[in-house]
């Protein structure tokens, strides 16, 4: 489980290892997870596929490694959670690509479909594997009007698409939900990430209503200028879900305070509460969850600077990446809400995207925008510390922008 960045607005980095001392140390009998990396370096944008060691947490790219995107500009990818498929999403080319997973790890492209708005900057999928929600910077304009985008600046939008598993894994994306006589469902202004709670009862977006500017993606010759209609502060949207249609929760969007700009967003796996880093605030807000769908701010707590990443770990440990510091925020869950354990040098310049491996929870590995690396180190189960891999940082294609992971797939039947 991990929080959405920031469209990869923000992202991570550590340095680079030697590939060779990588390749002895591992080896595909020892793999226990594949882990995925977009790198947006190169047009087309480029995926970097690894073998996860299972001794050592190193990584190793598969031979055909690299694999292009099927677009421009790759800012944020999900897998299936039945392993079969992944789904990135290219921010330039305003589209969404299905590709199916062979059983080595391999990618073949499925599907591509074009969002109903432009730049998409954050997808999730439902507990089932059967939705994909995608977050799309700017709506689509009403009809006889110009197209929201950076010279013409508008609120964002919210689109689900219905997933229909194949045979082999060869699955397909849908039409998009509709309400009324729209394809989507409008959020605020800048809307930055969002997550579906584990149960699939909700799925929240978080609305910066600023502009945030960094040094990482998606990078335009024209920074847009803050519509007189957005709000004065960041907000978090809510929806809830049911089989054919989304529903705005009574109250939304919900306020996260005076001057914040909130970004990351993460559904806790007991479905009680979602927390949301701030990052002008530099604060990890967590919301409980009310029947409803509901949100009540429970806790504040403090973060390293500029704070965006994050993902939980067992349940027990929340790990939060801070983009300025290079650092990574560890907070305990043991009494229910964060309590800061320590900050640990995340070994890289600017992490972003973070997350544990699947299979085992042991290594947490992170997309290092700035560096041009994953970053990598091993978890201590009863403290929720971090050690740096061994061979940590891995080489890339190049400023990465996301990771997604699927365990090794022992026993999947995707027949390819």
């Amino acid at each position: 489980m991990q929080f959405r960045q920031l469209g990869a607005r923000l992202l991570a980095a550590a340095s680079t290892a030697a590939l060779s001392l990588l390749i002895l140390s591992c080896g595909a009998s020892n793999t226990i997870d594949f882990l995925y990396v977009t790198s947006n370096l190169q047009s087309p944008g480029q995926i970097n596929v690894y073998e996860v060691n299972s001794e050592s947490g190193a990584l190793f790219q598969i031979p055909d490694s690299p694999y292009p995107s099927g677009g421009r500009n790759p800012v944020y990818e999900v897998a299936t959670p039945n392993g079969l498929n992944l789904f990135v999403a290219n921010h330039d080319d305003n589209s969404i690509v299905l590709f199916a997973i062979g059983t080595d790890g391999k990618l073949y492209p499925l599907q591509t479909v074009t969002t109903p708005g432009t730049e998409p900057v954050a997808i999730a999928l439902n507990p089932s594997g059967t939705a994909l929600y995608v977050l799309d910077y700017y709506a689509p304009a009403a009809p006889g009007q110009p197209s929201f985008t950076d010279l013409n600046p508008g609120p964002g939008a919210l689109i689900v698409y219905p997933i229909t598993p194949g045979p082999s894994g060869l699955s397909s994306l849908g039409s998009p939900l509709t309400v009324g006589a729209a394809n989507y469902f409008p959020v605020q202004c800048f809307p930055s990430n969002l997550t579906v709670t584990p149960n699939g009862n909700f799925v929240y977006v978080t609305n910066t209503n600023a502009v945030v500017v960094t040094t990482s993606p998606p990078v335009t010759g024209t920074v847009p200028t803050l519509p007189a209609s957005c709000p004065s502060s960041g907000t978090v949207s809510a929806f809830s879900i049911s089989s054919s249609a989304l529903t705005q929760v009574s109250g939304s969007p919900f306020s996260t305070g005076a001057g914040s700009e909130p970004t990351g967003i993460l559904a806790d796996p007991g479905n009680g509460s979602i927390y949301v880093t701030d990052t002008l605030l530099n604060k990890l807000y967590t919301f409980s969850i009310q029947s409803s769908g509901a949100l009540s701010l429970a806790s504040t707590v403090a973060t390293g600077t500029m704070p965006m990443g994050g993902t939980i770990v067992d349940s027990k440990f929340l790990y939060v990446t801070n983009y300025t510091d290079g650092s990574i925020s560890i907070y305990s869950l043991s009494s229910g809400l964060p309590s800061l354990v320590t900050t640990s040098n995340a070994g890289s310049s600017g992490p972003l995207c973070v997350i544990a491996d699947p299979n085992t929870q042991r290594f947490l590995y992170t997309a290092d925008y700035i560096g041009g690396t994953v970053g990598g180190a091993e978890l201590d189960p009863s403290t929720g510390t971090i050690i740096t891999n061994q061979g940590s940082p891995y080489v890339t294609s190049g400023q990465p922008t996301c990771v997604a992971a699927i365990t090794h797939p022992g026993g999947n039947k995707n027949g390819l």
